[in-house]
């Protein structure tokens, strides 16, 4: 099973606000998931991680998307 770190979309038509999830590779963007790990509002520029989960699910061999890796790299958890 293939397992990535991806955005998921919430909020009002034309506010977008993400929550950072894992889930398996082949559901959809906004369906089921295994865990949160955190969220990001691009509105107030707003970034919260957890840090022990991300590094747990990135030794475990969850590959982040684009996004969510300059995330990462901006709340400081991966060089």
């Amino acid at each position: 099973m293939a397992v990535k770190m991806r955005l998921r979309r919430m909020g009002a038509k034309k506010a977008p606000t993400y929550r950072v999830i894992v889930a398996d590779s082949r559901s959809p963007r906004d369906g089921r998931f295994i865990e949160e790990i955190g969220y990001f509002n691009p509105r107030s520029d707003e970034l919260k991680i957890d840090a022990d989960k991300a590094k747990a699910w990135l030794s475990n061999g969850a590959q982040p998307t684009d996004t969510v890796k300059a995330l990462l790299k901006k709340s400081n958890i991966v060089d």
